[in-house]
Formats: structure tokens, C-alpha cells, sequence
């Protein structure tokens, strides 16, 4: 359904599920999405306190706990349901409080897995099971972390899962194809309004976007941006893929440890690794 008008960008015609998607990047997504014409289906297990809105265009609400199989099923036939067909699911639900990988308990394990890894796959197995009946298929986009590509420290259970994830991704991109196309956002630090609750203050948040070479922290907008372009025509031969969005990554510590003077080194010396 997209490009129906002759821009690749517009989603008019289109239904989109953004899960999580009340809140944060998910509320981004789902706004990009309604700027993009598309109709679009937001969950969450709480109702938000205001609608997720782009001017006159709402997204339509429907609670659900997406760890749960039924429920995550529930939401993609509430979609269909109320639109008729289903052409974008992004897998946005997920996340993780900080916990101790040497003292977290085996429930807690357990709940981050389901959230992070095990609820995008019932969520794409009920959304696949609408899209192949549908002569333009569909895409589902699954979002994951940078945690899923580094260490991470305080929250080991996600990072295993958001890896996970991102395996998964590739899996389904061969077994769904040709009429589905599965794909993974990565994005980096991002600031929303919980951004203190990982970052600190506007000092650390400032410090924290120094990091980056861009500069600056990413935006639900630029996550957005990235799951409007795999979910249209543009992105029409790639599935399978993992977009990362994280401004440029981290700045490897071993150049500010290293006592070597930079300016005098022609490239004779091999990098630590190479063979």
C-alpha cells in the first residue's frame, strides 16, 4: 500500500501496529507514522493519559500485555479488524530495569526475555499469519539495542534478548519471504521524557551526547524515520537487515587511555587484532 500516491513515503492506505507504542520511541514511531497518512493501531498495557495524535489523526489504542500469546494475537486482530488488513507491525515493547546479572533472580530473567525476545515472536507469528493471505505481504520491524552489540553491564538479560532479537530477525526474514520482509532498528542512546532516569540531569545528558560523534542524542523522531524508510517501497529489496541508529557509535576507550602520541603514527603499526 505505500507510495500509493507516488511518494514512497506516503503510507496512506497502510495500517500500522506500533507495540509500546504510547510512550517514548514507541510514541514517536506511531507519530511518524500518522505524519506518513498511515493508520495506525498503538499498544501498551496501560492507556495513556493523552492520545497519541499528529493533528487531526489519532492512532487507535488497544491495552494488552504482549508477554502474554492471546493477548499479543488480540492486537493484530483488533487491527484487522478495525481496518481491514494489516501492512506494518513494529515490535517496539521491551526494555529492562537495571539489575545486577550476579544477583537477578530467575523470575526477573525470565519476564525480561519474555519482553524483549519472546513477545516480538508471538506479535510477528499472528501478524505473518495475516500478511501472507494479503497479495502485498507486509513488513514487521523489530527494534532492538545497542546493548545487543557491546557489553551490557546492569542489564545482561536484555542484551542477551535484544541479540536475540536481532538473530531472530534475520530467521524470519528467510523463512517468511517473499511475501513478508522482517527487519531490526537498532538505535543508540536516545533522549525522551525518561531520559533521567538513565542519563541523570541536563549536564549528564549533555555529557552523555559529547560521547557520540554527532554530537547530540537521538530522537524518537530518528527511530522513527528509520522504521518509515524499511516500511516502505524504498526499502522494497531489503529484509533481513539491521539498521542501526546510534549517531555514530562510541568512541573506542582505548583512544583515551592510550598515551601514544596519534600525530606521529603513519599506519606502519597494526591495529590491536589485525593479523
Amino acid at each position: 500500500m505505500a507510495g500509493a500516491l507516488g511518494n514512497p513515503l506516503d503510507l496512506s492506505g497502510s495500517v500500522v501496529l506500533v507495540t509500546g507504542g504510547t510512550k517514548g520511541v514507541g510514541r514517536g514511531i506511531a507519530a511518524r507514522f500518522l505524519q506518513a497518512g498511515a493508520a495506525v493501531v498503538v499498544s501498551a498495557r496501560n492507556e495513556p493519559e493523552s492520545p497519541v495524535a499528529v493533528e487531526r489523526d489519532h492512532a487507535a489504542f488497544v491495552a494488552a500485555d504482549v508477554r502474554d500469546p492471546e493477548q499479543a494475537a488480540a492486537i493484530v486482530a483488533f487491527a484487522v479488524e478495525r481496518f481491514g488488513r494489516l501492512d506494518v507491525v513494529v515490535n517496539n515493547a521491551g526494555g529492562s530495569p537495571r539489575a545486577d546479572a550476579a544477583h537477578a533472580s530467575p523470575r526477573f530473567s525470565e519476564s525480561i526475555v519474555r519482553l524483549n525476545l519472546l513477545a516480538p515472536l508471538h506479535v510477528a507469528q499472528a501478524a505473518n499469519a495475516v500478511m501472507q493471505e494479503q497479495e502485498s505481504g507486509g513488513s514487521i520491524i523489530n527494534i532492538a539495542s545497542v546493548s545487543a552489540l557491546r557489553p551490557s553491564p546492569g542489564t545482561a538479560a536484555y542484551g542477551a534478548a535484544k541479540a536475540g532479537l536481532l538473530s531472530l530477525t534475520t530467521t524470519l526474514a528467510v523463512e517468511w519471504a517473499p511475501k513478508v520482509r522482517v527487519n531490526a532498528v537498532t538505535p543508540g542512546y536516545i533522549e525522551t521524557e525518561q531520559a533521567h532516569l538513565h542519563y541523570g540531569d541536563t549536564d549528564g545528558v549533555a555529557a552523555v551526547a559529547d560521547t557520540i560523534p554527532l554530537r547530540r542524542m537521538g530522537t524518537p523522531v530518528d527511530v522513527g524515520d528509520a522504521c518509515l524508510y524499511l516500511a516502505s517501497s524504498l526499502a522494497g529489496y531489503v529484509s533481513g537487515a539491521n539498521l542501526v541508529v546510534h549517531g555514530g557509535g562510541e568512541r573506542p576507550l582505548f583512544l583515551s587511555a592510550a598515551n601514544a602520541d596519534a600525530t606521529s603514527v603513519t599506519g606502519a603499526s597494526p591495529s590491536p587484532g589485525d593479523g
